[in-house]
């Protein structure tokens, strides 16, 4: 029995940060977990940029209503979903994903909680699990699935490669140097029939 656990930004929407970036001319909020490894890390400093510049939850939302899954993606997650259970696991927050999960047909998705005040600016967050991707798809394997998984960051690695198949989708050229062992593709045609091949 097979689980295809895929990553959410960058795989099948566009990266949230960036396009809030883009929306608030905040440019410096571009840097995602394709740049910073530690997620811990990279989380805390936007809240501060997010502080400094007087913005919170209601703004980014706002974005998120205007973004769409990338061309194909809900396709691909339709067709994926007709023959293997998937579960998309992704470092983003419930309060951002519930509108992109309506645009891809409200696929099951595992992500974490911001802790948000009254007035509506992010204090904090929560992660549901440390390593979350990578405990994940060990707790899956550990109840009987063999996992495949895909996704384009560091933050995905551990579980691409704790998978009996896993592969890189979309990433940057110095991952994919950094780690020439793991198939990367950049349609998701390929990426179909790689799961497809990756389950005969």
């Amino acid at each position: 029995m097979y689980i295809t656990c895929l990553d959410l930004e960058g795989v099948l929407v566009p990266e949230i940060w960036i396009a809030f970036a883009q929306a608030s001319g905040i440019p410096e909020l571009k840097r995602t977990t394709r740049d910073e490894p530690d997620y811990n890390k990279l989380m805390n400093w936007r809240i501060s940029v997010l502080k400094e510049h007087n913005l919170g939850l209601k703004e980014i939302q706002e974005t998120i209503a205007k973004i769409d899954p990338l061309p194909g993606a809900k396709e691909f997650l339709d067709e994926l979903r007709s023959f293997c259970q998937v579960i998309i696991i992704s470092d983003t927050f419930t309060q951002f994903a519930k509108p992109l999960m309506e645009k891809l047909g409200w696929p099951t998705i595992f992500c974490n909680s911001l802790e948000v005040s009254e007035s509506g600016e992010i204090t904090g967050f929560k992660m549901r699990i440390e390593n979350s991707k990578l405990t994940t798809v060990k707790a899956l394997q550990s109840i009987g699935y063999e996992t495949i998984a895909s996704g384009d960051s560091y933050n995905d690695l551990g579980m691409i490669k704790a998978s009996k198949a896993g592969f890189l989708f979309r990433s940057t050229d110095k991952i994919k140097n950094d780690y020439p062992e793991l198939p990367a593709y950049e349609n998701f045609d390929d990426l179909m029939k790689a799961i497809k091949a990756a389950m005969d």
